[in-house]
């Protein structure tokens, strides 16, 4: 005799309901001292947003305004990360080179055409990070050059991408007032303003 299930309970809607949605919170204000989670973007709390390789530079711009974001992760047909592809690499020389190059529009560059292919990218070691300061944090996106460093975890024998650090987030949360794109001098104005706090 097959088992017999009940009705759940069910309940109505009032005006009051609202979505739940991941949340990571980083804290406003940080130190170097902090510790170096508190400047990472957990994607355990927080939903990475995604190109895919034959996105038009336009869409995936359209697509971080959107989501007020400055990075979008590119995935490939079989739903593997095939690289990033930042605002910067949308506003610098790149699209403007291949619209030469190829005698096409602007809007038909792809991101496959200007992304950083995941080859091309380092990571830091969650457990290492765990251990960490913002210092640290700080330190290892200066040796890089780049604005932002990805943070990957192991589980089971499968390698994840756990969380980003980000350049621009952790000046505002060191409450520093960097506009720039050139990295050296991004890092030379917060060595400077660090020293004269």
């Amino acid at each position: 005799m097959p088992t017999q299930y009940a009705r759940l309970p069910v309940h109505h809607f009032d005006s009051s309901v609202n979505l739940m949605r991941p949340s990571c919170v980083l804290p406003e204000r940080v130190t170097l001292e902090n510790p170096a989670l508190d400047s990472m973007t957990d994607f355990t709390r927080a939903t990475a947003f995604i190109a895919t390789l034959g996105d038009t530079i336009r869409q995936a711009e359209e697509r971080m305004k959107r989501r007020k974001v400055r990075l979008l992760f590119v995935m490939n047909d079989q739903d593997q990360i095939a690289g990033l592809v930042t605002s910067t690499d949308i506003q610098g020389e790149k699209p403007m080179q291949l619209v030469h190059a190829r005698g096409i529009r602007r809007d038909e560059v792809l991101v496959s055409d200007i992304m950083t292919p995941l080859t091309q990218l380092e990571a830091v070691n969650f457990e290492d990070l765990r251990k960490a300061k913002v210092g640290h944090v700080l330190e290892t996106l200066k040796a890089s050059g780049r604005q932002h460093a990805l943070v990957v975890e192991t589980v089971a024998g499968q390698t994840f991408v756990r969380g980003l650090l980000s350049l621009s987030m952790l000046t505002k949360q060191l409450g520093i007032n960097v506009v720039t794109a050139e990295v050296a001098q991004t890092f030379a104005a917060i060595q400077s303003r660090l020293a004269g706090e």
